[in-house]
């Protein structure tokens, strides 16, 4: 399969043309919903912003309307914002957020970090709930069928499998 799923899912993003321009849009939106009250987006912008970004992009994106049937919600928001933008500043001397700004480039990195691992989380959440329900279907087959128990390991293993590629093949924008 080669790359991992959330690899997948941020270079499809990334490079999704829809992506770009909603991001520009929303980032846009903030600025004029603060009136340039500063020069970029500040932290608590993020959750709201992150609604308006997954109303564009569930229009245009099959990625976003297929795994994402609602917003990222705050954990996502919060985690994104320290893995995209946070991590790679130098460390602050203070604990608040008030001097964090996001530029339009921060912004985006942010939005495709949130998409990106929620996009993956329910892909995952996807798989926990499929993986059991077929693997005890086949089980229950084999229980009236009796066919030894090397068939039934490898049926669930030919399941899990091919389980495993379609969604990992459907995290294509």
């Amino acid at each position: 399969m080669g790359l991992s799923a959330s690899t997948r899912v941020q270079k499809s993003l990334g490079a999704a043309p829809e992506f770009t321009s909603a991001c520009a849009a929303v980032y846009a939106d903030c600025l004029s919903l603060s009136q340039h009250a500063f020069p970029g987006v500040k932290p608590y912008q993020l959750f709201s912003a992150t609604a308006r970004l997954h109303s564009r992009l569930s229009q245009s994106l099959r990625l976003i309307s297929n795994w994402l049937p609602h917003p990222p919600d705050r954990v996502h928001v919060d985690r994104a914002l320290k893995a995209a933008v946070l991590s790679r500043r130098p460390p602050r001397t203070d604990e608040d957020e008030d001097g964090i700004v996001l530029d339009q480039t921060e912004f985006q990195e942010f939005a495709l970090e949130v998409f990106s691992d929620a996009v993956v989380s329910a892909a995952r959440l996807a798989l926990l709930k499929r993986l059991p329900l077929g693997a005890a279907g086949i089980a229950g087959a084999a229980a009236v069928v009796k066919p030894g128990k090397d068939v039934v390991v490898v049926a669930i293993g030919a399941y899990a499998l091919g389980v495993a590629t379609s969604i990992y093949l459907s995290l294509d924008a």
